[in-house]
């Protein structure tokens, strides 16, 4: 955990090297900047490639986050100089501090904010929390990351890691916080991670449902089951209306050696709105976006 101390040390210390912050390197030539999508019918328009936070991501940090501050924001502001528009947090990796400095240098009204809430950081089961504790530790989380931020509006907050067939009512308290943060314009989308099965089925059952973060890739590694498995369920929410966003497209680092066949496998989904991907230097950064134009959406 990063004390209060730390916090402060290190983000002054940022603040005075914060002009180095501000050179990023020219894109080469063949770089494009993304272009914008709309996820479902949400009425988000952001980039297709999210920059994701959560490499190797638990215990309120990951490998875009323990480098430190100075790399995390230099990573955020380059992949938003490269057209990124979508950036993926959460409460687990303890993205959100760092993210904050990144504003600094990002403007907020360019981007589409994702983050997530953890009902395993409050208790390890549903069952150890009453209704009204699911509402107050909800309501305590969602407070706290616009604090984080330091925003107003969160653009997307999802369930995360959901892995029961009725995890919406088993997490009743805190869904109900989310739809009434989503009704008063605290937050733009509401949905899911999923990691089983039976769980991503539920959630197509799902009127409230803007958003689904899912997990895809040509081999089912990291996956809630084979493709053939999941692409049919994944489908049903595109047929909603739900925006679908990928994760796990190189299965969680897994498949590094096959990014070609993974990313030209996803831009061949027709009903995946957007994906996200955890690079941790510029350069992978530069590479996917590489990979994105030399197999264009279908």
């Amino acid at each position: 955990m990063i004390t209060r101390r730390q916090l402060i040390n290190t983000t002054s210390g940022l603040a005075l090297s914060s002009p180095l912050l501000n050179s990023v390197q020219a894109a080469p030539k063949d770089l494009k900047k993304l272009e914008l999508i709309e996820l479902g019918k949400s009425g988000i328009k952001t980039s297709r490639l999210a920059q994701g936070t959560g490499t190797r991501g638990g215990g309120r940090h990951s490998n875009q986050t323990r480098p430190g501050f100075q790399h995390f924001v230099g990573l955020m502001q380059h992949a938003y100089d490269r057209g990124v528009r979508l950036f993926d947090l959460a409460d687990q990796y303890g993205s959100h501090i760092y993210f904050r400095e990144a504003l600094r240098h990002i403007p907020r009204e360019d981007i589409t904010i994702l983050s997530k809430v953890q009902y395993r950081l409050d208790a390890k089961k549903p069952e150890d929390m009453s209704p009204s504790d699911q509402r107050r530790f909800a309501k305590n989380a969602l407070e706290r990351f616009r604090t984080e931020l330091k925003v107003d509006i969160i653009d997307i907050m999802l369930m995360h890691n959901m892995t029961t067939e009725k995890w919406d009512e088993d997490l009743a308290g805190y869904v109900e916080v989310l739809q009434e943060y989503h009704q008063a314009g605290k937050i733009k989308a509401i949905g899911m991670s999923c990691h089983t099965l039976p769980a991503l089925k539920r959630a197509t059952e799902l009127d409230w449902m803007n958003i689904a973060l899912t997990r895809i890739n040509p081999y089912g590694k990291i996956m809630d089951g084979t493709p053939e498995e999941v692409m049919p369920i994944q489908r049903k929410f595109k047929d909603k209306g739900v925006g679908v966003i990928g994760m796990k497209i190189y299965g969680a680092g897994k498949l590094l050696d096959k990014k070609d066949e993974c990313m030209r496998f996803a831009q061949n989904l027709d009903y995946l709105d957007a994906m996200t991907i955890g690079s941790t230097i510029p350069a992978e950064i530069d590479e996917n976006i590489r990979l994105m134009q030399k197999y264009p959406k279908a």
